[in-house]
């Protein structure tokens, strides 16, 4: 009779048990779908939200309006320069992309003025939107750069990177004799291009021609403006200018001229722009690693600051654009003087 009763009672438990684990079993999956959906709705609004962000970044990317300036260092052109900030700019905010590519009246305008040798190093101003139409306005305002020198060496692009094509003694100049000869090339002076630039004949570019082994003959000298001229450094071979000038002046042919009027010849050794309008290098040029939409909208605020209020107010017609759909490069004047939009 008592294992009838225990036997009965472990039937009873073991019929509770039974049910409490599928009740638990059933709970349980519930619980599973429940937090499955919750993963999956949280997974949608965060991708949700990610395209907004990314939507909301292109659209302040497409916002960005103005002129700023960028720290080129040696080795890309200046062109090579902005299809870099470019292509950063465009990458950060997933552009172009289907969504984007189907708007054609979306389009990003970038240009820069004043191009820097692909040797040099500085100061690159960039108008991005509206600010392609000030670039023509920044290029009449003064630049100053650091250069260096080296006597008794001549090349055919007047710098270190071409051909040394002569060399001179230059064991006799004193500091004095340079420093003695600057006034002649400070002030309004007559100055000829460096065959090796931007500058064109029928067409194409003197560097291009020159390239190719044909003959082209110098342009003829005209007239260019240096505010400020001063020797910073002497230790021969090499020489440290600070010069502050206008528009279309080339130090390559600065150089070269104060080697020829020492009775020697010099070269470029190194060049850096520190300033282009109110923009200096230490001040207001982005280095690479600030190359991000929310930078550049920091430094167009600021930089709105100091730009003359007549400069923002013009309304000049933009002389390229590019489409987020197609990269064009044009080129639009010479090569100490150029704007090229991109």
């Amino acid at each position: 009779m008592a294992d009838s009763q225990a036997a009965a009672v472990s039937s009873s438990t073991l019929k509770i048990d039974t049910v409490s684990i599928s009740e638990t079993a059933k709970t349980a999956s519930a619980m599973a779908v429940t937090s499955v959906a919750a993963a999956i709705a949280a997974a949608a609004r965060t991708g949700s939200e990610a395209r907004v962000s990314k939507a909301a970044l292109a659209a302040k990317l497409l916002s960005l309006s103005g002129v700023f300036a960028v720290r080129k260092p040696k080795g890309p052109t200046s062109a090579e320069l902005l299809n870099r900030l470019k292509e950063k700019l465009l990458a950060e905010a997933e552009m172009p992309s289907p969504e984007w590519t189907k708007r054609k009246k979306q389009t990003l305008k970038i240009g820069h003025g004043g191009t820097l040798d692909s040797a040099a190093q500085g100061v690159l101003v960039v108008g991005i939107g509206r600010g392609t139409k000030m670039l023509t306005s920044m290029l009449s305002g003064s630049k100053r750069y650091i250069a260096i020198g080296e006597l008794g060496k001549a090349t055919d692009t007047l710098d270190s990177t071409g051909k040394v094509t002569e060399e001179k003694p230059y064991d006799k100049i004193t500091q004095e004799d340079i420093e003695g000869i600057l006034q002649k090339f400070t002030g309004n002076i007559m100055q000829v291009p460096p065959l090796y630039s931007a500058l064109k004949k029928d067409g194409q570019r003197l560097s291009t021609l020159m390239k190719r082994g044909e003959v082209v003959e110098a342009k003829p000298a005209r007239p260019v403006t240096v505010y400020s001229i001063s020797l910073q450094k002497f230790q021969p071979p090499f020489f440290t200018l600070d010069v502050e000038c206008g528009g279309g002046f080339y130090i390559r042919s600065l150089v070269s001229d104060i080697g020829r009027e020492l009775s020697s010849c010099a070269s470029v050794l190194e060049l850096t722009r520190t300033k282009q309008g109110p923009f200096t290098l230490e001040e207001h040029a982005l280095p690479e690693d600030k190359w991000t939409i929310d930078d550049i909208a920091q430094c167009l605020e600021h930089c709105s600051s100091f730009l003359p209020a007549e400069l923002a107010l013009k309304k000049s017609k933009p002389e390229q654009v590019l489409s987020c759909e197609y990269i064009t490069l044009n080129e639009t004047k010479g090569e100490d003087d150029g704007i090229k939009t991109l």
